[in-house]
């Protein structure tokens, strides 16, 4: 991760906050069968590496999503809060979380291979299909 600052933010219920101390400023895409079905929609997020923290967890239940990450959201609202690497607990957390959005850059996009063919983003990004994200950062599994 390049240029990090500390983002905080809070679910749709107020019931857990969030604290990325280490929050990328790019914006990032997926638009796997997992995470659109997982929101309805591509996942936005921002890498925010493996310094999250809550202010107070017992709001937070994790699914275990797949052999490598598992998904966090709000028990109280079901807002989502992350996706995080099991191996080594990065979190991507919703863009929409965070209370300030200044000074964000949508980059990336993954799993351009699966995006439906009905929504288009018209910004300029890298953009790479699931193989190419698997053979850059490693295959799960």
């Amino acid at each position: 991760m390049s240029e990090t600052m500390e983002r905080r933010g809070q679910c749709l219920c107020g019931a857990v906050r969030i604290t990325a101390r280490n929050a990328g400023k790019s914006v990032g895409a997926c638009h796997c069968k997992m995470c659109r079905r997982w929101g309805g929609g591509p996942f936005m997020e921002i890498d925010c590496g493996s310094a999250v923290s809550f202010d107070d967890d017992r709001h937070v239940s994790v699914f275990d999503s797949s052999s490598w990450a598992e998904r966090g959201f709000c028990r109280q609202c079901g807002t989502h809060l992350f996706y995080r690497i099991k191996e080594t607990g990065q979190h991507m957390v919703p863009v929409g979380v965070f209370d300030d959005e200044e000074g964000l850059v949508f980059k990336t996009q993954v799993f351009i291979d699966e995006k439906p063919s009905f929504y288009h983003f018209g910004n300029e990004t890298n953009e790479m299909t699931g193989a190419e994200l698997f053979a850059r950062f490693g295959a799960p599994d």
